[in-house]
């Protein structure tokens, strides 16, 4: 992580209001991919990591039983708990939690994960713990999309900010997620530099 935990939290608030409006097209479309392929039942519990103002969480509230979201910034939940408000949301809970720590009950159920956009601000090793944390919540499917290297980055054109962000290959994500006993059944190429991987636990039972 090239800032620490606090660093990002706080640059994060500081740009929340105005964060829904800033993001690029691809950023918009990777969002509809994590929500399209997260497809919760609507017995489901999701945990959405790096939830931000809300933009998985919500998405997918009315198809679930409960939305758990979990953000570093506070100036970011609360514009999510903002919507949540107005869109008449009651079933979403926003509330600190790191990717590596994401601060659930011992006994909660997780049945699918979700992330959006937020990753890459680990190192590989980081990123790896990440989902071997996400995979400890016993989660039968796992949707992430980010900033991902399908080829090495244009650096005439990077799609993150190298000062801030460290975003893996596509490689090394799908990688992390079979070692953790998953399948990868599907890898959406957004944009040369942003992919949407969807991970199935091995031998689970979708019942659909």
């Amino acid at each position: 992580m090239k800032k620490t935990v606090e660093e990002h939290a706080a640059r994060f608030s500081e740009k929340a209001a105005e964060y829904d409006d800033s993001k690029s097209d691809e950023y918009h479309a990777c969002a509809g991919l994590v929500t399209e392929y997260a497809d919760p039942r609507p017995d489901d519990v999701v945990l959405d990591l790096g939830a931000g103002t809300g933009a998985i969480a919500l998405a997918l509230a009315p198809d679930a039983e409960r939305v758990l979201a979990r953000d570093i910034s506070e100036g970011m939940m609360a514009e999510g708990r903002r919507k949540a408000e107005e869109r008449g949301l009651g079933n979403v809970e926003f509330a600190y939690g790191e990717f590596r720590e994401p601060e659930l009950d011992r006994d909660q159920r997780i049945d699918v994960v979700t992330s959006n956009f937020a990753l890459h601000h680990l190192d590989d090793d980081g990123k790896r713990e990440a989902i071997r944390v996400m995979a400890e919540t016993g989660t039968r499917r796992i949707v992430l999309g980010d900033v991902a290297f399908f080829e090495g980055p244009d650096p005439e054109a990077p799609f993150y900010g190298p000062d801030v962000d460290d975003p893996a290959t596509v490689g090394t994500l799908v990688e992390a997620f079979t070692s953790e006993g998953f399948a990868v059944t599907a890898v959406e190429r957004v944009h040369d530099q942003v992919a949407v991987i969807v991970a199935e636990r091995v031998g689970g039972s979708d019942g659909e």
